[in-house]
C-alpha cells in the first residue's frame, strides 16, 4: 500500500535532446533563437546592407514550410518550379495562376516569421501592367508578401505599377526558366561582354522602377558580385556565386530527390543528414557562413 503522505512521483519531463526524432526533426542552427521576429522587407534590406546572408528555399505546402522556418530560413519562395517537381511538367510554362494561389495559401498558413515570395506564372503579367496587378493581387491575398517575375526591361512598367500599389517585386534575371526555349536551353547567361552589359542594364532599370529584390540565375559569379555591390537591394543567387546577398535552391534539388540531371549549382544537403529538418538546418548554416555555394557550384 502506498503511503498517502508521500507525494506521487512526477513523470519525467522530456528534454529537447531526448525528444524522439523524425524525418522532419530540426536541430536549430548555432546562434539561432526560438523567438525569431518576423522577417520584413526592411529586415532583408538591412541584412543586405550589413553583409548578413539571406537563406531562401522553395516550398509548396505547410509541412515543409514549418520545417524550414524551424531551421531558420529567412524567406520561402513558392516557385513555379512546382510545375516540374510537384506536377511532373517538363517546363514551367503550363503552370496556372490558380495553382500558384493554391500553393501560396498552403505555405502562408504555416508562415510565422519568414518572408513569403510567390512567382507570377507565365502569361499572367505579359499582357499589360493592369492585368499583372490583378493577378499579383490574388497572390497577395493568398499570403504572398512579394511577387517574383521574370524578364528584362519590358517588365519595367509592370514593376513600377505593382510597387506603386503596394506589392513588392523581386525581378528575376539571367536564366529565366519560363522562356528557356528562347534561350536555347539551360545555359549560363551573361558570359560575354554584350550579355553581361544587357543584364546590368536591365537590373538597373528594374531597380529604378521599384524592384526591391533581384534574383540572378546561372550567371557568372563576377557579374553577380558586381550587381550585389552596386544595386542597393538584396540580390539572391541560384548558380550565381557566393558574393550574392543570399542563396535560393529548389527544395527537391537540395534534398537530392529532384530526379534527372543535377545542375552544377546544386548540393545535396540531405546526404549525411539524419532528417529533412537537419538538411534544411545545414543549408541555412552553410549559406550564412559562406560555405555554400563553393567554387564547384559556381560559374
Amino acid at each position: 500500500m502506498t503511503d498517502s503522505t508521500t507525494p506521487p512521483t512526477a513523470p519525467p519531463t522530456a528534454s529537447p535532446s531526448s525528444a524522439p526524432t523524425s524525418l522532419y526533426a530540426v536541430p536549430r542552427p548555432a546562434g539561432s533563437s526560438p523567438d525569431r521576429k518576423p522577417v520584413t522587407l526592411q529586415r532583408l534590406l538591412d541584412m543586405h546592407a550589413a553583409g548578413e546572408k539571406i537563406a531562401m528555399l522553395t516550398a509548396y505546402d505547410a509541412t515543409f514550410a514549418h520545417a524550414m522556418e524551424d531551421a531558420g530560413v529567412d524567406s520561402i519562395l513558392i516557385g513555379d518550379s512546382l510545375g516540374n517537381v510537384v506536377q511532373g511538367l517538363q517546363t514551367t510554362v503550363p503552370v496556372t495562376l490558380e495553382a500558384m494561389v493554391y500553393h501560396t495559401a498552403n505555405v502562408a498558413r504555416a508562415r510565422r516569421v519568414s518572408w513569403v515570395i510567390a512567382d507570377l506564372p507565365f502569361g499572367t503579367y505579359h499582357e499589360s501592367p493592369q492585368v499583372a496587378w490583378k493577378n499579383a493581387m490574388q497572390l497577395a491575398q493568398a499570403g504572398a508578401h512579394m511577387v517574383k517575375l521574370e524578364g528584362g526591361g519590358w517588365t519595367t512598367e509592370t514593376v513600377r505599377l505593382l510597387t506603386e500599389r503596394g506589392i513588392p517585386v523581386c525581378a528575376h534575371l539571367g536564366l529565366t526558366p519560363q522562356t528557356v526555349t528562347a534561350l536555347s536551353g539551360f545555359k549560363v547567361q551573361g558570359r560575354d561582354e554584350a550579355g553581361a552589359a544587357r543584364i546590368k542594364a536591365h537590373a538597373r532599370e528594374l531597380v529604378d522602377a521599384g524592384a526591391q529584390m533581384l534574383l540572378l540565375e546561372m550567371v557568372p559569379a563576377a557579374l553577380a558580385g558586381e550587381l550585389t555591390r552596386s544595386l542597393g537591394v538584396p540580390v539572391i543567387g541560384i548558380g550565381a556565386g557566393a558574393e550574392c546577398s543570399g542563396q535560393v535552391l529548389v527544395m527537391h534539388d537540395m534534398l537530392g530527390v529532384g530526379g534527372g540531371r543535377k545542375p552544377r549549382f546544386v548540393r545535396d544537403f540531405l546526404q549525411g543528414a539524419g532528417s529533412i529538418g537537419e538538411a534544411f538546418s545545414r543549408y541555412v548554416t552553410d549559406v550564412k557562413s559562406g560555405a555554400f555555394p563553393a567554387a564547384e557550384h559556381t560559374y
